[in-house]
């Protein structure tokens, strides 16, 4: 069986149309496994041709899981559409935080948790109401370089 797919943007890459969220791998749903039941998991989704995954900072440690998946399939990385996002700033509690140096500081979190040079889309998960939204997108486009080279639609 192959996945349906559809082409993301004007000048972008076929990606599934439905894609894997990665939320309910961080426990944010419960506990999800050990480990190896989970990148067990990223390896199924892998081999099913589901290639387009969907994560965020706050997912848990699935950034870092995501990681320990790409350390060990490195010939992999290029074949999925991988998103993350940011916006939700955890410490004692929950804030929601979208200034551009929040946008760069969580980028740079996340990239080292991933431990790849690029994402292949970098979303706003939520926004602020303080910070104005052309600003939090202009650092966003700052990050461009850290995007596939493959595709030039971000």
């Amino acid at each position: 069986m192959t996945l349906p797919t559809r082409k993301l943007g004007k000048n972008g890459p076929q990606v599934t149309a439905i894609g894997a969220g990665l939320a309910s791998l961080g426990h944010s749903y419960g506990h999800a496994g050990d480990d190896a039941t989970r990148l067990a998991y990223l390896d199924k989704l892998y081999e099913l041709g589901e290639t387009n995954w969907d994560d965020a900072d706050i997912y848990g440690d699935t950034e870092e899981l995501v990681g320990k998946w790409f350390t060990a399939n490195p010939e992999k990385r290029k074949d999925v559409f991988f998103g993350t996002k940011f916006g939700c700033a955890v410490g004692e509690t929950m804030t929601t935080r979208s200034d551009p140096e929040y946008v760069k500081e969580a980028f740079d979190r996340s990239i080292n948790k991933l431990k790849t040079d690029y994402v292949d889309i970098y979303y706003c998960h939520r926004v602020d109401g303080k910070t104005p939204v052309e600003k939090t997108i202009e650092a966003m486009a700052e990050l461009k370089r850290y995007t596939s080279p493959s595709y030039s639609y971000v």
